[in-house]
């Protein structure tokens, strides 16, 4: 019998131990969700296990062949580069393995559906009459990053949130690294009327963006109490989310994959990004890696996280 493709989840890693705890748990749901199939899970920066050793636990139990799935919303520098660079200096040090890679998340209806769960809780339920949507405004709040193709994928996850649901609007912020912030977010909200307000982060795990995002709304709200401000939760290690990571799993080794690269800056030259246009990829330099690359990241975003 032979052993199917491992399934190696990619995480971005955080400083928040609690967050870093949820991606160890979730990999472990997912491992017990296809006992026949070895997982496992490891970051790229910030919190152990790294990826190697993930990879290294893997090879040592006999595989050779994996599929690795972005645990990622959006498609950024991480996804983009760091990843595909992090895997093909694994398959250098593990020589006779293979890599099918696999798309990050995105605005996937099931995702979809959990935010839709997680704005209804923060209206204690309420949200599922139509006329407490209809006086709801909703502020979708990414990660945000210096990619302006990702940013977009956060406008798209908002757009789609908005579709049929009845919400009086969904507006766009970000937490860090791009423009609107929470505050203002928030402002453009009460500029187009919002009597309440239910800011929703786009995050999967707990972490010190989604605290930092409850913490900037509930600053706002203090100075705005004419306005009702309510924060939801995150997406949360969901049986939705399971089941997506392990489509995308076969979506890897079965299916014609295709990065979205209309708007990718490192093949496009997009106002103001002009410098990546095909600049080279490289891994994240992981302080808990034995393998001591050093490289500079493009973007020089890491400092940010």
């Amino acid at each position: 019998m032979t052993t199917p493709p491992a399934l190696l989840l990619v995480g971005h890693g955080t400083r928040d131990d609690a967050g870093a705890e949820a991606f160890r748990s979730f990999v472990r749901d997912l491992a017990a969700l296809r006992p026949e199939v070895p997982v496992a899970g490891g970051f790229i920066e910030l919190s152990p296990p790294p990826l190697a050793d993930a990879v290294a636990e893997l090879t040592g139990r006999g595989v050779r062949n994996f599929a690795a799935v972005p645990l990622m919303l959006v498609s950024a520098g991480h996804a983009k580069g760091d990843i595909p660079a992090a895997l093909a200096r694994e398959e250098l040090r593990h020589p006779g393995t293979s890599y099918a890679y696999g798309r990050p998340l995105g605005p996937h209806p099931a995702l979809l559906s959990v935010l839709e769960r997680r704005l209804d809780e923060a209206l204690d339920g309420a949200g599922r009459a139509p006329e407490d949507r209809a006086d709801t405004m909703v502020l979708l709040v990414g990660r945000g990053s210096t990619d302006p193709d990702a940013n977009a994928e956060v406008y798209k996850a908002a757009r789609l949130l908005w579709e049929g649901r009845g919400y009086a609007g969904v507006e766009t912020a970000f937490v860090s690294l791009a423009a609107p912030d929470v505050p203002s977010g928030l402002e453009r909200c009460r500029k187009l009327g919002a009597r309440r307000v239910v800011v929703l982060p786009y995050f999967l795990f707990t972490g010190v963006l989604p605290d930092r995002v409850r913490m900037q709304a509930e600053g706002w709200a203090e100075a705005h109490p004419e306005i009702e401000v309510r924060c939801a939760d995150v997406i949360g290690p969901t049986e939705e989310l399971a089941r997506l990571v392990w489509e995308r799993y076969e979506e890897a080794l079965k299916g014609d994959l295709r990065m979205n690269c209309d708007s990718c800056v490192y093949r496009v030259a997009l106002p103001g990004f002009e410098d990546k246009v095909g600049m080279p990829q490289q891994p994240h330099h992981h302080p808990n890696d034995d393998g001591h690359h050093h490289h500079h990241h493009h973007g020089g975003h890491a400092h940010a996280h």
